[in-house]
C-alpha cells in the first residue's frame, strides 16, 4: 500500500482558552457556524484537495471528536479512497506517554504514516476555519525541490507579533524564523500547515529522539533544526478567510463574521463546499409570535422568542418572550421563557432556565458551558 502525500491532522488539543465549552470535549469538535464543528474545515480541505488518505491524531477527550468523524463518509473520505483514521491517544512506539508537542505526535504515529510509504506528509491544525487547496501548495512544494514548504498569512506588522515570523529571501526560501519578535522583519505567519519529505522529516525525528529527545515541536524545534542545516524550506503564501478560534473572543467573533453576507469565507461556494456530520433531524419551527433577523436557524430548532444576528445550531428550543442577540447557541441547548441573551456562546446541551440572563459585551462574551444548566427549570411550550 502506497500513496505519495499523506496527510496528518493533529487535533488532540484541550483548548484551554475556550474554557467551560471544552471541559468535556477537544477543541477540533467543537460547533461552529451552526451546522459544522471546527475540525470540518480540515477534513473538507483535504477531500476537495484529492487528499484522500488522512490521519487524525487525538489525544483530549476523543470520543466526541471519534463520533463525529466515524469512517470520513461524510467528507468522501471513507474506506472507497483509503479514508481517515482516528488515531487514538497513547501511540504504540513509547507506550502510555502524552504527546509533548507536534512534532512528538508524528514521531508516535510512525508506525502509521509507514503503512502508506509516502513521499510527502501534510501536516495539519484541526482547529482552524479556512478554505485552501492543499494541491496547489504540493505542487509549488515539489517545483521549489522543497525539503519543507510553510504555509504563511500575510498579516500586519502590529499583528506579527503574536506569531511565528518566518523571514525569506527573494526566492521565498525562509531563511530565518522568528517566533513572536518583538520587531518583527516580515509579516508572513506560520499557519502550521506544513508539507515535508517524509524519510527526510522521519530521519530527524527518529535521531532526535534515539538520543535527546528534543525535537517535540515543529514551529520551536524542527523549523529552526532545517534551517541550522540548510535544508531547501520555502514559505507558500495563502490568500483568504483563515481564523484561529482558539479563544472564546476569537470564536465569537468567526460566528459573526459567518452571519455577514457575501463573507469571505463563502460557504455556499459549491465548488468549495464545507462537509460535515449531519443527523437526520426535523425542519425547524418559529411560532407565529416569533421573529428572527438576520440570524441562522437550523434544522430540529424550536423557536418562539426573538432572534437577532444569532447562530441557533441544530435542535435548539427557544422559549416565549426570549430575546437572543450577537449570539452562537450550540446544539441541544434549551433556553426557557422569557430570558435575554446578548453577546454570548452558549454551549452544546445547555439549559437555561426560565428568566434569567446572559449578557456580555463586544470586548468581553459571556459563556455558558457545555452542559452547564443555569437559572431555574424549564417549563414546557
Amino acid at each position: 500500500m502506497s500513496t505519495e502525500m499523506l496527510a496528518m491532522i493533529l487535533a488532540g488539543g484541550q483548548g484551554s482558552r475556550l474554557g467551560k465549552l471544552t471541559k468535556s470535549t477537544a477543541k477540533p469538535a467543537v460547533p461552529f457556524g451552526g451546522r459544522y464543528r471546527i475540525i470540518d474545515f480540515a477534513l473538507s480541505n483535504c477531500f476537495n484537495s484529492g487528499v484522500n488518505t488522512v490521519g487524525v491524531v487525538t489525544q483530549y477527550q476523543p470520543l466526541e471528536l471519534n463520533a463525529h468523524i466515524q469512517n470520513g463518509a461524510s467528507w468522501g473520505l471513507d474506506e472507497k479512497n483509503a479514508g481517515v483514521t482516528v488515531l487514538q491517544p497513547f501511540a504504540s512506539r513509547e507506550g502510555e506517554k502524552w504527546f509533548q508537542g507536534t512534532a512528538h505526535a508524528i514521531y508516535q504515529n510512525i508506525d502509521y504514516i509507514d503503512l502508506y510509504q509516502p513521499k510527502y506528509i501534510l501536516i495539519l491544525s484541526g482547529d482552524h476555519i479556512y478554505k485552501m487547496d492543499y494541491e496547489a501548495m504540493f505542487n509549488y512544494h515539489k517545483a521549489k525541490k522543497a525539503a519543507l514548504t510553510v504555509g504563511v498569512l500575510p498579516v500586519s506588522m502590529e499583528e506579527a507579533t503574536r506569531f511565528g515570523i518566518m523571514n525569506t529571501d527573494e526566492t521565498e526560501r525562509i531563511i530565518e524564523f522568528e517566533e513572536k519578535p518583538k520587531k518583527p522583519k516580515s509579516n508572513l505567519a506560520s499557519m502550521g500547515i506544513y508539507i515535508f519529505n517524509w524519510p527526510t522529516l522521519k530521519k530527524y525525528l527518529v535521531d532526535s529522539y534515539s538520543t535527546d529527545g528534543k525535537m517535540e515541536d515543529f514551529g520551536k524545534d524542527v523549523i529552526p533544526a532545517y534551517l541550522s542545516h540548510n535544508e531547501p524550506t520555502y514559505a507558500y503564501a495563502f490568500h483568504g478567510y483563515w481564523k484561529d478560534v482558539g479563544t472564546i473572543q476569537s470564536l465569537w467573533q468567526a460566528n459573526m463574521e459567518f452571519l455577514e453576507p457575501n463573507n469571505e469565507l463563502n460557504i455556499g461556494d459549491r465548488e468549495w463546499r464545507i462537509y460535515s456530520k449531519n443527523d437526520a433531524l426535523p425542519p425547524m419551527y418559529v411560532t407565529k409570535s416569533a421573529k428572527v433577523n438576520n440570524s441562522m436557524v437550523v434544522d430540529g430548532c424550536y423557536v418562539a422568542g426573538d432572534i437577532e444576528h444569532t447562530i441557533l445550531s441544530q435542535n435548539v428550543k427557544v422559549g416565549t418572550g426570549t430575546v437572543i442577540k450577537d449570539s452562537m447557541v450550540m446544539p441541544n441547548a434549551v433556553i426557557g421563557k422569557d430570558v435575554t441573551i446578548d453577546h454570548a456562546i452558549i454551549g452544546e446541551r445547555a439549559i437555561i432556565g426560565d428568566g434569567a440572563s446572559v449578557i456580555g459585551t463586544e470586548d468581553d462574551i459571556a459563556v455558558v458551558g457545555f452542559q452547564e444548566v443555569l437559572g431555574k427549570e424549564v417549563e414546557d411550550e
